[in-house]
């Protein structure tokens, strides 16, 4: 048997910042925090299991403290308001077993001496069910508007569970009571029915359309319009209509626009029910709408019934929230469809009045099963066949406003750039909590103190310039305010790199012309804890076509809210993929704790939904805390058609042969195939087969950013794509009998990339890499020219590396251009970096010394960029490793020289970066080692204009046949930032590991060459 508690709201509460808790035996939950009301709304589900009606629902409220952590155990019963408890009988005792919506009375006692006291009042609706029972949520995220307000004692004590034991009845009494109502059913039917007309039910109270609009208008109150939902927007247009006309064109009894659409989509067997009042004081204005949904190839036809609620009609904003039940479809029961329409009044344009539809859904699962990635991926795709026909038919009758759509991004944009804190702001919520206030006071306190006391007299083990505490208590004092300092100037520190932090590039333009990518970060909700404290410093990494865009820090906060603007310079070919994701502040250059990560593919989701999305989080800690982002994204092309012009001339230099744009019937047909934006343009497609069990014929077609596959065998279509960025690697089979004489060509896909389109693989390697097989082309050379040259540009123009196999030329040109531009680079910095390279050993520090069972000779060969080196620090995460060969220092003929250069991976920085070296090696004066110094400049990185790092790595002959080897570091600082201390402290530890590994690895590696 499950109990399921729906919190709706709040009134008359004593905090303006607060929180519930839930407890029914050992089961325990929470809802989430609201601040700055006094009148909270939550509108949260909880669910438990009940395993006797004995047991009690306790509901706790609790007060919410910034400087306290969360969960049970931080908020202890210091910060309870009050609480009721709520016997299971009598949920039971109720028809249905279920509870309405009904005000419960808060309180609280001081003492066990003290009356029981009010302190403001929780609307709650309960529901019982057993096994079998449908456990439908009939109570959304937003009634307020169908809730009376029965705030008299009356009222409060007709449903809610009493707490004298003089009204309570026990659960003997209770259960009798439920034995009669069922047995007397059928007989309070009859009566309902009779004719004398009496009811022991209370009717529902029916107006015309218009007088209810015109009540609920009277009503409104300054309701807030509901956020949009989860599963995503399906309808975001602007239309040349006053909001309040538009309303009744949609919602209005008898429609004609309804029977219109109805006909479209083959919808029969249509009945709408009036618009009725639930209660006297007309606040919830509801209606029930059924019909028939005609067949589709897969899902037969099925009854389909809508409950449409009001839940807000204010004469400029409408809001109606929609459940759609549909029992008969496959897995029916266990789910429903929710939608929320949102009708808004925007600027005028032109003189007319203009409204804004928003229409966003998602799917509400009664219960678990493992068929809901099915299920929301079928409503998903049915929603929006469904709605594409909604929208085309009422842009039939009114004007589109399309205008409009650019005001709303700059009117977005601008909304953001005006609601920044100043660090004063920031500072005085940061520091306003009972640690910082209490350690200024104590501290304060002591200084008068001091001012006030006589010189002390020398007394015990003292002398003059030393004075110990002369009691116990006045050791706990010191200890005391020693520790709070202490962690007082860790917050200062803390929100200093912060500060210093923001802004990295938010509010940065993008350059150049082409493809802009703008991305608005709102904010955060329900990210993972990881300090002692219960908080964390999220910050975000926005990373697409290899260039990367940081937000500012956010410092203990689990909500974090940004309201920053981060855009991409321009590129040629529209961006594909932005991958996101939250970090903990660390210091720049620890290794930070990934919060979550998610991947958001642009050729998934419409305009309008990357306008205004929510981000589902991925990782362990994300998806444990449910942890989600909100952005707004926009991609805009600056330069119309050259831009494709650009990036054809692009690809054509790649492939040696002159492409052209097809027809614009022929994109659209594309397009609507494999349903991509209007950007997406084909460049060429190919008629060849698919290798699988048997050959399939069909088409493959090509775009800037997709590979996509189409055939039709009979009725049995065949249909699948991916993106370029997917491809690991493509490779050319010679020709056999089962390609029927004709060249293969293979993609390869990277591991767990092209999980939608599997289905066309031919095999899975033991990478778990997906092979996809082509063959039978027309003209296999023209074929495999176009499409390695738009795999090669795609793979050019991101951060990936290119493929092994490129043709000779290429890489040829691609290593000139390297070296040149490391050439370029080392002059302007070899200056700079070589004046470093001498440093005390009292500055550097050791942090490695081992013994290798070696010679030094062999020790050195770590030093001589071989293979040995080269493999070594590529299992070290340095890309593109170059070294150059060691030259005699001018006037030290003892002294040889060379440079380094390699990028840092991910895996060593969050941040990647450029790293520039220079090494000097010298020999020991006994003859029997070196010590080769090294100078590293790291570049892409914050704060790496502001120092150098310097190693020393000491070989030397310990005892015949083995060498020791001690590894010292430095930090030299150019440029002072207030925090050195962390950031040292954070470089020598990377480095620490980083040496050690080292090492490990060359020592592994001599050891197995040995063998």
């Amino acid at each position: 048997m499950r109990l399921y508690v729906y919190v709706l709201e709040g009134k008359n509460w004593e905090v303006d910042e607060s929180f519930v808790k839930l407890r029914v035996g050992k089961s325990k939950s929470r809802t989430r925090v609201l601040k700055n009301t006094k009148t909270p709304i939550w509108n949260e589900e909880f669910a438990f299991r009940v395993h006797s009606l004995d047991d009690q629902l306790t509901v706790s409220v609790h007060h919410h403290h910034h400087h306290e952590g969360i969960g049970f155990l931080k908020n202890g019963s210091r910060n309870l308001v009050g609480r009721v408890r709520i016997p299971l009988w009598s949920v039971a005792a109720e028809e249905n077993h279920h509870l309405p919506p009904t005000w419960f009375s808060i309180e609280t006692h001081k003492s066990k001496k003290s009356i029981n006291q009010e302190c403001g009042k929780i609307l709650v609706a309960l529901s019982l069910h057993g096994r079998g029972q449908d456990v439908s949520n009939d109570y959304p995220f937003d009634l307020q508007s169908n809730i009376t307000d029965n705030s008299n004692d009356e009222c409060d004590s007709k449903h809610s569970p009493s707490h004298d034991s003089n009204s309570s009845k026990s659960p003997r009494k209770m259960m009798k009571s439920i034995v009669e109502k069922l047995f007397s059913k059928h007989d309070d039917s009859a009566m309902n029915s009779s004719d004398n007309g009496e009811s022991t039910e209370e009717p529902a109270f029916t107006t015309s359309f218009e007088d209810s609009m015109e009540t609920m208008e009277s009503t409104d109150e300054g309701r807030e319009t509901p956020e949009n939902l989860q599963g995503g927007v399906l309808i975001d247009e602007t239309y040349v209509i006053p909001p309040k006309d538009l309303n009744h064109f949609i919602f209005a009894p008898d429609s004609q626009f309804r029977k219109d659409l109805a006909a479209i989509q083959g919808t029969t067997d249509v009945h709408e029910g009036p618009w009725t009042w639930e209660s006297d004081k007309m606040s919830s204005l509801t209606r029930t709408v059924t019909y028939t949904k005609a067949a589709s190839k897969l899902v037969k036809a099925s009854k389909v019934t809508e409950e449409q609620t009001y839940v807000r009609a204010s004469g400029i904003e409408y809001a109606v929230f929609v459940r759609v039940n549909t029992p008969d479809v496959p897995y029916g029961n266990t789910f429903r469809v929710e939608l929320l329409y949102k009708i808004t009044r925007v600027p005028e344009l032109g003189g007319d009045e203009t409204s804004r539809i928003i229409v966003s859904w998602r799917v509400h699962f009664n219960q678990s099963t493992m068929m809901k990635g099915m299920i929301e991926g079928g409503a998903k795709q049915g929603l929006k066949e469904s709605f594409d026909q909604f929208s085309a038919l009422l842009a039939e009758r009114f004007k589109l406003a399309n205008p409009s759509a650019g005001l709303d991004k700059d009117h977005a944009l601008a909304s953001l750039q005006n609601e920044h804190q100043s660090d004063w702001e920031l500072a005085v919520e940061y520091f306003c909590n009972f640690m910082v206030i209490s350690t200024v006071f104590m501290v304060l306190y002591t200084v008068v103190h001091i001012l006030l006391c006589e010189p002390p007299r020398i007394q015990g083990l003292e002398f003059n310039g030393l004075e110990l505490p002369d009691s116990f208590g006045e050791l706990v004092t010191c200890g005391i305010i020693f520790f709070n300092l202490e962690r007082v100037s860790i917050m200062v520190s803390h929100f200093v790199q912060a500060r210093l932090r923001r802004g990295n590039d938010h509010g940065v333009k993008a350059q150049g012309e082409g493809w802009v990518l703008t991305v608005a970060l709102i904010e955060g909700t329900n990210l993972a804890p990881l300090d002692s404290s219960g908080f964390s410093d999220p910050y975000v990494v926005l990373t697409c076509n290899g260039k990367t865009r940081t937000s500012s820090v956010k410092l203990q906060t689990l909500d974090p809210r940004w309201n920053e603007i981060l855009e991409f310079d321009a590129s040629e070919e529209p961006p594909s993929l932005l991958d996101v994701e939250v970090f903990d502040f660390d210091g720049p250059f620890g290794q930070p704790t990934s919060l979550g990560h998610s991947e958001i593919r642009f050729l998934r989701h419409t305009a309008a939904e990357l306008a205004d999305m929510w981000v589902p989080l991925d990782g362990k800690l994300a998806q444990s805390f449910q942890s989600k982002l909100h952005l707004r994204i926009f991609l805009d092309n600056t330069n119309g058609v050259e831009t494709i012009k650009e990036y054809l001339t692009k690809v054509e230099k790649e492939a040696g042969k002159k492409l052209h744009v097809k027809s614009p019937h022929r994109n659209s047909t594309f397009q609507k195939l494999f349903s991509l934006p209007p950007e997406e343009f084909l460049i060429n497609d190919f008629s060849c087969s698919l290798k699988r069990k048997l050959p399939l014929q069909g088409r493959l077609f090509v775009s800037s950013r997709i590979v996509g596959f189409y055939a039709n065998f009979f009725g049995h279509k065949t249909k699948f794509s991916f993106l370029w960025e997917d491809v690991e690697d493509i490779q050319v089979l010679p020709p056999s009998l089962a390609s029927v004489g004709s060249p293969i060509l293979v993609m390869v896909l990277h591991k767990d990339r092209g999980v939608d389109a599997r289905h066309g693989a031919k095999s899975q390697d033991e990478q778990g890499r997906h092979r996809f097989y082509f063959h039978s082309f027309v003209s296999f050379n023209s074929a495999r020219r176009t499409i390695m040259a738009l795999w090669r540009t795609r793979m050019l123009s991101g951060y990936q590396k290119t493929d092994d196999d490129f043709e000779d030329q290429h890489e040829q040109d691609k290593a000139d251009d390297f070296e040149d531009q490391h050439e370029h680079d080392e002059k302007g910095l070899q200056e700079d970096v070589a004046s470093h390279l001498v440093f005390e050993d009292a500055k550097m520090s050791k942090i490695y010394s081992v013994e290798l069972p070696f010679s030094v000779e062999s020790t050195m060969e770590i030093f001589k960029g071989g293979n040995l080196e080269q493999k070594v620090m590529g299992k070290l995460g340095c890309l593109n490793y170059n070294t150059t060969n060691w030259e005699p220092v001018y006037d030290r003929s003892n002294v040889a020289e060379r440079r380094l250069c390699y990028k840092l991976n991910r895996r060593v920085s969050s941040f990647g970066g450029d790293v520039m070296c220079t090494q000097q090696k010298t020999p020991i004066v006994d003859g029997k080692g070196w010590i080769v110094t090294e100078a590293m400049c790291l570049r892409d990185v914050p704060f790496g204009d502001h120092f150098y790092v310097q190693v020393k790595y000491k070989a030397m002959e310990r005892r015949p046949g083995w060498c020791g080897c001690d590894v010292f570091v430095g930090v030299a600082w150019l440029k002072s930032c207030g925090f050195e201390q962390r950031i040292s402290r954070n470089v020598v530890a990377k480095l620490s590991d980083r040496v050690r590994e080292m090492l490990e690895l060359m020592e592994r590696e001599i050891l197995l060459s040995c063998c």
